[in-house]
């Protein structure tokens, strides 16, 4: 079943209300999205990388670790009352008008 970003963002602002601390500084969930955004890269250094995995190291699941990414970017958003939905569409009306010539496409063959 699919979930909307507004869904998303309900359902961890959800979890996070249950506990006294609350959220997170925006600059504590900054240092923690840095330390989730560096355990993907290192995923991904070691699926598609040089870098082998020690043998002490436990597999992981490059769809957990952007999971983790998600969960974080999430936290922070609701933290700072932003709309990611909103921010969504912001986005990509950014790139189809700046970058909707940028490559070639497909139908230009």
């Amino acid at each position: 079943m699919s979930k909307t970003m507004d869904e998303m963002q309900k359902e961890v602002d959800d979890f996070i209300s249950q506990f006294k601390v609350g959220y997170f500084s925006p600059l504590a969930l900054m240092a923690r999205m840095t330390e989730e955004t560096g355990e993907l890269a290192r995923e991904i250094n070691h699926y598609y990388g040089e870098k082998q995995k020690k043998e002490t190291e436990d597999e992981k699941s490059l769809t957990e670790e952007m999971g983790d990414v998600l969960y974080v970017l999430i936290t922070m958003a609701n933290s700072l009352d932003i709309d990611l939905e909103e921010a969504f569409d912001r986005v990509m009306k950014k790139f189809n008008s700046r970058d909707k010539n940028r490559f070639e496409r497909i139908d230009e063959d």
